[in-house]
């Protein structure tokens, strides 16, 4: 059970706009790269200064459940990786990586898999915010040291959008997905 999601979901409530994302795109291989094109201001303002990506994994870039990149998105996850390399693109997952994943195992396949780090967190999205931000202060290829210099990618509203407006970044909706979400 996700005890930070619905705890979190209430603050909807109160201030609805949380859960609107920053950009929305259809599926993963529609994100412009790098980042910051998303948010580029009108009039030739300069848009903000994205160094570093969190990644949602189950229907943002991978078949719910599967550990590797949907085939048909590779390319564009490649193209991720080359624009945000080392520490300044990272995985975060209600699944992989968290308490429920024992040993973390899964967390070790899918950073195998992807070659992107994978976080280990004790609070499940939306409430790992001060996890997230600790591991991209702490590594020394980053050079973050705002939330509103990260992008989060994922395709919930109450979790992966809700908390990129809960810590100060951008969120960017992943729409449809890689599957047909049914509830």
């Amino acid at each position: 059970m996700n005890i930070s999601g619905t705890v979190n979901v209430l603050r909807i409530f109160t201030n609805p706009s949380l859960c609107l994302p920053h950009y929305t795109v259809s599926t993963f291989d529609q994100l412009p790269i790098p980042l910051s094109a998303a948010f580029s201001k009108h009039g030739g303002e300069k848009g903000p200064d994205i160094r570093a990506v969190v990644l949602d994994k189950d229907n943002c870039f991978a078949v719910p459940k599967h550990n590797t990149v949907y085939p048909a998105y590779s390319a564009k996850f490649d193209e991720l990786r080359k624009a945000y390399p080392g520490s300044r693109l990272l995985i975060v997952s209600n699944s992989a990586g968290t308490g429920s994943d024992k040993g973390y195992l899964e967390a070790d396949v899918l950073e195998r898999n992807t070659g992107v780090t994978v976080l280990r967190h004790t609070t499940k999205k939306p409430g790992c915010h001060a996890e997230i931000m600790s591991h991209f202060r702490n590594a020394p290829d980053t050079s973050v040291t705002e939330p509103s210099q990260v992008a989060i990618v994922g395709d919930r509203l109450f979790t992966d959008v809700l908390m990129a407006n809960m810590m100060g970044s951008y969120g960017v909706w992943i729409k449809d997905g890689v599957v047909r979400d049914h509830g």
